[in-house]
């Protein structure tokens, strides 16, 4: 890996959690942009963290706990960041009547009722996922999907406001790091789901985040930081009901996937 890959990857790294990298490979929020290509990445290696855990603790624990710490796992590799992004988003969604009085709440450091229910629903449905299925493709594909969409969106919608990472981030972004992405995402998505289904569950979440990204960007007059980090989240949840559809429905989409766990 070139020099330069490397400090991207690491700013990637940093941004999405709470994995130390070294700092002289780190530079601000204008690198994260030029990122993007590696957020999927990045994604994995939250996966291959949580399949370990789950691989190792089904052999001691019951399956309702080990989804319990499989959630508490996720929400502290990714420093709570998108969970926080997530709650802003929905104090600003729900309590602002105009685009400048949701940009004003989504910015007060005080969470609220709505934002509090948001993350609530967010982690029972994660738990009740993986309270029904831990499948190791599963856990391994989800985070680096949900990664992959918000890089789409990243792309197709100009910043909410002329300040903060988001626009920094937004700013930066190249077409070039999302081609990038998104082969990644595919050859993952085939290898660890199979051909249709890889293709049906990258292609069906990342129209469900496009879609929720338009109804932010009608909101709030484009998209923010905290809206980034609600599309993460709620790619999490889009990827992980459309794998149990999926999988619950072998019909629709038949075809085994190339890399088989036990």
């Amino acid at each position: 890996m070139s020099t330069e890959n490397s400090r991207l990857f690491f700013s990637a790294l940093k941004f999405l959690t709470i994995f130390p990298v070294p700092d002289k490979n780190v530079e601000g929020p204008e690198q994260i942009g030029r990122s993007i290509a590696f957020f999927p990445v990045v994604g994995l290696i939250i996966g291959i963290v949580l399949g370990g855990v789950s691989y190792l603790l089904r052999f001691i624990l019951p399956y309702q706990i080990v989804s319990a710490l499989l959630v508490a796992g996720l929400v502290i590799l990714t420093g709570a960041n998108h969970l926080d992004g997530l709650m802003d988003t929905c104090d600003g969604m729900a309590a602002g009547r105009t685009r400048d009085e949701r940009l004003t709440i989504m910015e007060d450091p005080h969470v609220g009722a709505f934002g509090i229910a948001g993350a609530c629903l967010t982690l029972i449905l994660k738990y009740a996922v993986f309270t029904f299925t831990t499948a190791m493709a599963m856990l391994l594909i989800f985070p680096v999907i949900s990664r992959w969409t918000v890089t789409a969106a990243i792309l197709n919608f100009h910043s909410a406001k002329n300040s903060g990472t988001g626009y920094a981030v937004k700013r930066q972004a190249r077409w070039s790091g999302f081609l990038v992405s998104s082969l990644t995402t595919l050859i993952l998505s085939i290898l660890l789901c199979g051909f249709l289904k890889g293709i049906a569950l990258m292609v069906s979440t990342g129209v469900l985040i496009m879609l929720t990204a338009l109804y932010f960007k009608n909101l709030y007059g484009g998209l923010t930081g905290d809206n980034y980090g609600a599309l993460i989240e709620l790619g999490e949840i889009f990827s992980l009901l459309l794998y149990i559809v999926f999988t619950f429905h072998k019909y629709l989409l038949p075809g085994d996937p190339l890399i088989v766990f036990p």
